[in-house]
């Protein structure tokens, strides 16, 4: 079972199409590593990985710009086996981030490496970083001066709305869980930044039972969603009612801005999001599907 999202927030009719084939691509790419009889990781990663090079999605290439106009993108993933984790934070010019997350996670020195530090790790694996503003999309550029003119305020930020980071979560042949999330961060942050994404219990979560990816940006921080989400599941509680319940919770402490969750069980899934949307696909034993997301 695979399962991906797109970001949840506001997107234009005029994205939809797009959004919805390249999250049926990115469900097609990890079900493919399954069926090979690929580990749940595996498959994470293959998935966010075509994600992280689309345009469309707030990841790697689309991923949105910094203040001064550069580009740092944030990853995680999670290996629910093990209980392993590994990320990589505020990274310039990173193009493939989840690779990296993956790489910190299987050497088992750090779990989390940050902003040049990551980059220089990129580099000795072989990863070199894109050439400067080659991540850089027409879309983020004038997003970036959009809300310049408007001052760069929150409600600004609000207003354009925009999907942020993608994530998978997988259940493969052998019962192992895993997810993976990437980001390229809120437009006009500052630099340095530190995105839910990157954070183990925060964007993405995987155990013996369960794995969560989640959308939303640094306000997930406030309730750790993904762990949060999973220990409901842990005590028993359904799918869908532990994400309503843990979005009760964040909604408690942050009453506004879009979230969204995608879950795998060992018997179920869902997605939910707050706010207008979050672009989802999936394949299970039933076949493939998609959808422009599944209101909370």
């Amino acid at each position: 079972m695979i399962l991906v999202h797109g970001g949840a927030g506001q997107l234009t009719p005029d994205r939809h199409d797009r959004l919805r084939a390249g999250v049926r691509a990115a469900a097609a790419a990890g079900r493919a590593v399954l069926d090979r009889g690929g580990v749940a990781l595996d498959a994470v990663v293959a998935a966010v990985r075509l994600l992280e090079d689309d345009p469309e999605f707030g990841a790697g290439l689309g991923s949105a710009l910094t203040r001064d106009g550069t580009v740092e993108t944030c990853a995680s993933v999670m290996d629910g086996r093990r209980r392993r984790a590994g990320a990589v934070a505020a990274a310039p010019d990173l193009g493939m981030p989840v690779i990296v997350a993956r790489a910190v996670m299987e050497q088992g020195e750090h779990v989390i490496l940050a902003g040049a530090a990551a980059q220089r790790y990129a580099a000795e694996i072989g990863l070199a970083p894109a050439a400067p503003g080659a991540l850089i999309t027409p879309r983020a550029h004038a997003q970036l001066h959009e809300l310049a003119r408007a001052g760069g305020t929150a409600a600004a930020q609000a207003a354009l709305g925009e999907g942020g980071g993608v994530g998978a979560v997988a259940r493969d042949r052998q019962g192992g869980f895993a997810a993976a999330t990437s980001a390229g961060g809120t437009i006009y942050r500052r630099p340095g930044c530190i995105d839910d994404s990157c954070v183990p219990g925060v964007g993405t979560w995987a155990d013996e039972e369960v794995a969560v990816s989640t959308s939303g940006g640094e306000a997930l921080f406030r309730t750790a969603l993904a762990h949060d989400i999973a220990r409901r599941v842990g005590d028993g509680t359904g799918l869908r009612v532990a994400v309503k319940e843990a979005f009760a919770r964040l909604r408690e402490v942050a009453p506004t801005g879009a979230a969204g969750a995608i879950v795998v069980s060992r018997d179920a899934w869902v997605a939910l999001q707050l706010g207008p949307a979050m672009p989802v696909a999936w394949i299970d034993d039933f076949g493939p599907g998609d959808a422009l997301g599944f209101p909370a």
